[in-house]
């Protein structure tokens, strides 16, 4: 059976972003700093459709973590385009070609028609995480469905018992506050089943029990 997956970067203080939060600068106050380490590597460009990079262990990490993936799931404020009903003209934050080339669904207590862009179609989902995850489910077929994020997407999924495997990219850096991802999760019981280090970052696979 296909897995519900997760990947983010995360300081070493529990923090997915920094503080002030904004359209202009979605990732807060420093939060940029959690992803530079994969800006130069091979897999993080090809995704993001550039040439070149490193392939090194941080690379192969990315990777792994991408194959396999038939469906994501996000929440409103990953998607952006503020509260409240939706500004039609607002497509993302990725442009014309988003980096996920799979079918998308995005929490949202607000209807919205679909969302075609090149590669990737848009599902806005308003009854819920569980409707989400079904219907994330039936388009992944035999793949795995990701949750790309925010945070209170993971957090509704984890709390729920709905995700299966968690991977954390722990940077060394200390943002001091922001939005923090483990928090209202619950208790659940995260086993340690890879760890893969380089100088700029310590990548954590865990399985959530259940």
């Amino acid at each position: 059976m296909h897995l519900v997956t997760c990947q983010l970067a995360i300081s070493l203080d529990g923090f997915i972003a920094g503080p002030n939060q904004s359209l202009e600068n979605p990732l807060g106050e420093g939060g940029m700093r959690l992803h530079e380490w994969a800006f130069s590597n091979a897999s993080w460009r090809a995704q993001h459709g550039m040439e070149g990079g490193e392939h090194n262990a941080d690379s192969q990490v990315i990777e792994e973590a991408t194959q396999g993936i038939g469906a994501y799931l996000m929440g409103r404020k990953m998607f952006g385009g503020g509260d409240g009903p939706w500004d039609e003209n607002w497509t993302g934050w990725w442009g014309d070609e988003p980096p996920y080339h799979a079918p998308v669904f995005v929490l949202t207590h607000h209807p919205r028609q679909p969302l075609e862009l090149r590669g990737t179609t848009f599902t806005f989902v308003t009854d819920g995480i569980e409707s989400a995850l079904e219907q994330a489910r039936a388009a992944a077929g035999d793949q795995n469905v990701a949750i790309a994020g925010g945070a209170q997407a993971v957090q509704q999924y984890l709390a729920a018992g709905l995700l299966d495997q968690l991977q954390l990219h722990i940077v060394p850096v200390v943002l001091g506050s922001g939005e923090r991802l483990l928090v209202d999760v619950g208790n659940p019981l995260l086993q340690p089943v890879q760890v893969v280090a380089s100088p700029s970052v310590t990548h954590v696979t865990y399985r959530v029990l259940r």
